[in-house]
């Protein structure tokens, strides 16, 4: 399998977990369950979608769209992300979302970064309050460009693109952990060794940012990590997951979910499709845990562990074409 093969398998497996999580974002476990039964496809949003209403089948959301932003900041700055930059195009972004009516726009933590940043405030100081899961969910074009086996050059890089909204030990150290596990399977290391990585590199990114105080990422990583192997009822499962982990915006909580789904596919108890799905199926912020499980399987996996007619659908309903972008950022590592 080649490096190109595993880097589209990332992108288009973040952009597919994005849309089957696009109905269910910000619905309880309940809702979800009167609404759909479980996800098993990909589904249009309701009406009373409290985020995307009436949104086809098959549209992805603020995730890919973010992550597209920061893949392409990295191609036009030859690896580098100007913080002033991205704060730019990210208001930018907001504006359009905005003028389409839509109720997708930036999260808490980048919110606020950006309100700093407009009020003259320092990309260092700007980010300083931001834990939740926004730079985790655009990171995955910085797994693909930076290679994780210079793991000091490695976090620098996460650091870069993390720092004008998220710039705490929480919002970096979650960030980074996604990050590597997508740099690691481009690298051709297997999922269950791509995790251990992950959490490794999570470990190191936490001496970085404004210090805040929450679960530490690794710790509650490798934790989630041996809690998914121990549980061979799938109800269960998904009930731990959502009762115990949680799947709010906090990293701490739906970046360790997603860790938790992935140890799950790299046991062998469920295929990538069916990890997406029940990612999709949890209740919460469901589009951005399955978005982040999504490229961390489909870098170690490769494209072919997705169906084919779901990312066909995907690439028709949103006009997307990731293959140069991909390439441009393959060049850069």
């Amino acid at each position: 399998m080649t490096a190109t093969t595993r880097a589209l398998g990332a992108f288009y497996g973040l952009a597919l977990g994005d849309a089957l999580g696009m109905p269910t974002q910000s619905l309880s476990r309940e809702q979800v369950k009167a609404r759909f039964g479980a996800i098993t496809g990909l589904e249009d949003a309701d009406a009373d979608q409290p985020i995307a209403p009436n949104m086809p089948k098959g549209s992805i959301t603020d995730d890919t769209e973010q992550a597209i932003l920061v893949g392409q900041l990295l191609v036009d700055g030859q690896g580098r992300i100007e913080p002033t930059e991205l704060a730019k195009r990210l208001i930018d972004w907001e504006a359009v979302m905005r003028a389409k009516g839509s109720q997708d726009l930036l999260g808490p933590s980048t919110k606020r970064a950006i309100d700093m940043i407009l009020a003259g405030h320092t990309p260092e100081e700007s980010g300083r309050y931001g834990t939740t899961n926004g730079a985790a969910m655009r990171i995955t074009p910085v797994g693909i460009a930076a290679d994780v086996n210079d793991p000091a050059q490695f976090i620098q890089a996460v650091i870069q693109a993390c720092q004008v909204t998220h710039n705490t030990n929480l919002g970096i150290s979650s960030a980074a952990a996604v990050a590597a596990v997508v740099s690691a399977g481009i690298n051709g290391v297997d999922l269950g060794e791509a995790l251990n990585i992950g959490t490794q590199i999570a470990q190191q990114a936490e001496n970085h940012g404004h210090w805040i105080a929450g679960g530490r990422i690794a710790t509650r990583i490798s934790w989630a990590r041996t809690l998914s192997v121990d549980s061979g009822d799938k109800a269960l499962f998904t009930d731990l997951l959502y009762e115990l982990i949680g799947t709010s915006v906090a990293s701490q909580e739906s970046v360790v979910v997603s860790f938790a789904l992935a140890q799950q596919v790299a046991v062998g108890e469920m295929n990538a499709i069916e990890a997406l799905c029940m990612a999709a199926s949890l209740g919460g912020d469901t589009d951005t845990i399955a978005a982040i499980l999504g490229a961390m399987l489909g870098a170690c996996l490769g494209m072919q562990c997705w169906p084919e007619a779901m990312i066909e659908q995907v690439k028709q309903v949103n006009r997307l074409d990731l293959e140069p972008l991909v390439q441009g950022l393959l060049e850069l590592r």
